[in-house]
């Protein structure tokens, strides 16, 4: 196959979003991390800037009168708790512009072979509320849009984060047309798990070759048993052994060397793959964003560079 440039999906929106000081959530990681790109050599023809999705496409994954309470504040404190932001125009506007993203990348994927979002990975919404710094899931929106142009289509999510993609699976419970599966942290949020097309629970600590054998297990039952027409893959690196709220034993090798096998995979089988960088909160933004950036390097060995190096 030859060589592609990689696409790259951002808007300056993702890291525009005032929180109160010392919040949990890493706003500023999406704005770095396109600052790291540019810095290793990212060329403008890569970059693509998503479009908002409107109300009425987000109204065929989540219910109206979610919907409808959300976008007007008129959701409970409980409800909002359990969310992690508090409410502005900014921040559903940045989470619209979040889900155009997401599905900007599958659109891109299809006709490139491999794109990579900047954000994405919202996946503890559900149908009628949110969770875990998730209003809306961008990616079951994007599968549902796809799937509109797109209806034959087998669309495979494959979740890397390390908290289950809980919201994703009960999405598509009854949607044979996406296979839901998520590699994640057994005793971590969401402590409730429920059940996805396919689940791979991990234990506390697991280390870069037991994590990499789980992969390498889902990776052939998604190539004999699945046979998806494209990926949509959460790369999320909070299971890197230095986020505070992964608990795995992961190092930043293993996380190259999960992305470059995702990739890899996805190339060899011929098999579109679009990527959001998903979740990551160590409060250390260096280290994070070298985190991040280990899927931006495998998709450049593996699409763009012959000699396909793998250190981290």
């Amino acid at each position: 196959m030859k060589k592609v440039e990689v696409p790259f999906v951002y808007s300056p929106l993702y890291s525009q979003l005032d929180l109160p000081p010392r919040h949990r959530y890493p706003i500023e990681k999406y704005r770095l991390l396109k600052d790291w790109a540019l810095k290793h050599g990212a060329k403008a023809s890569q970059w693509y800037t998503p479009e908002p999705v409107n109300w009425e496409q987000v109204a065929r994954t989540h219910c109206t009168d979610y919907l409808t309470r959300l976008s007007t504040n008129s959701l409970d404190k409980v409800a909002w708790r359990r969310i992690g932001f508090p409410w502005s125009e900014q921040l559903l506007q940045r989470t619209l512009t979040s889900a155009g993203g997401t599905l900007r990348t599958m659109e891109l994927a299809l006709t490139h072979r491999v794109a990579i979002h900047f954000s994405g990975g919202y996946h503890h919404a559900h149908k009628d509320w949110g969770s875990g710094f998730c209003l809306l899931n961008d990616l079951a929106i994007a599968c549902n849009e796809i799937l509109r142009k797109y209806p034959h289509l087998k669309v495979a999510v494959l979740d890397t984060d390390v908290h289950q993609g809980d919201g994703t699976a009960t999405l598509f419970e009854k949607d044979s047309r996406v296979f839901t599966c998520s590699l994640h942290g057994e005793r971590n949020f969401p402590f409730s798990k429920v059940k996805s097309d396919l689940d791979r629970p991990l234990s506390k600590n697991t280390s870069d070759r037991e994590y990499l054998s789980a992969l390498g297990e889902v990776l052939t039952f998604i190539r004999k048993e699945v046979k998806p027409d494209i990926i949509l893959y959460d790369a999320g690196v909070d299971i890197y052994q230095r986020d505070e709220l992964g608990h795995l034993n992961i190092s930043l090798a293993g996380i190259f060397q999960r992305d470059f096998s995702v990739l890899s995979f996805a190339k060899q089988h011929e098999i579109p793959l679009a990527a959001v960088i998903g979740g990551g909160y160590q409060r250390n933004l260096t280290r994070l964003i070298r985190a991040h950036a280990q899927l931006l390097r495998a998709g450049y060995y593996v699409y763009t560079d012959d000699n396909q190096e793998k250190e981290a």
